[in-house]
């Protein structure tokens, strides 16, 4: 097996593992009638604090977690792929912020759940890093990201879906968080490519600069 194919394998394990822990609720919820809802973020109440690490898990019906499942594993895959020595902080840094910021924000009087949160933030994580990075490679992945999900930016103005049942303060939270994310990892994770020209010409400056405090030294001195 090629290194690129065990490199895509281990990439998709750990977004496999969590969409199909997703899946397994919504069945367990379906086969034994029962809602799960209430595990979900509980806005300034302390009975929704597990919801930051659960909610993600729960979704309201299998609609909603089909038009999650596909949109969450390209996208974290993704990010394991590109971002291999940063990832897992990266998915476990937006899970943490956008549901803090759920709690603290969203109405007090409902529930919040669906991996929606993870998705608005690891697409805003690989447009953001692959924008500021130099890198052929990222900044083709950050368009492809905006070509596919650049429409979704919506979903963080309530206003637009006013008879909508969407959480849009887990939208705006997973938005934020992929974006300050993106620049805290800013000179971490992968590196871009270097070219021979580049190598000669730091090599060219940094004899230039030699050269210049070596003149400016005889000067001193003389």
């Amino acid at each position: 097996m090629s290194i690129e194919k065990k490199k895509l394998l281990s990439s998709v394990y750990i977004p496999f593992i969590l969409l199909f822990i997703m899946w397994i609720v919504k069945i367990v919820e379906l086969a034994f009638d029962i809602r799960l809802s209430w595990l979900g973020v509980h806005p300034m109440h302390l009975d929704g604090l597990p919801g930051i690490i659960l909610s993600p898990f729960l979704h309201g019906d299998m609609h909603h977690l089909m038009a999650n499942s596909v949109s969450f594993l390209v996208l974290a895959v993704a990010l394991f792929y590109f971002y291999r020595q940063i990832s897992l902080r990266v998915l476990i840094g937006i899970w943490l912020l956008s549901g803090m910021f759920i709690w603290l924000s969203g109405h007090e009087d409902s529930y919040h759940i669906g991996a929606s949160s993870l998705i608005y933030g690891l697409a805003a994580f690989l447009f953001a890093s692959g924008a500021i990075r130099r890198d052929t490679r990222l900044a083709a992945l950050a368009l492809v990201v905006a070509f596919l999900y650049g429409s979704i930016v919506w979903g963080v103005f309530p206003d637009f879906f006013p008879k909508e049942n969407i959480s849009w303060e887990g939208h705006l939270g997973g938005f934020l968080s992929g974006a300050i994310l993106a620049f805290y990892y800013k000179n971490s994770g992968p590196k871009r490519k270097k070219y021979s020209w580049e190598y000669e010409e730091e090599e060219y400056l940094e004899e230039d600069e030699n050269a210049y405090w070596k003149i400016k030294n005889q000067d001193s001195t003389s």
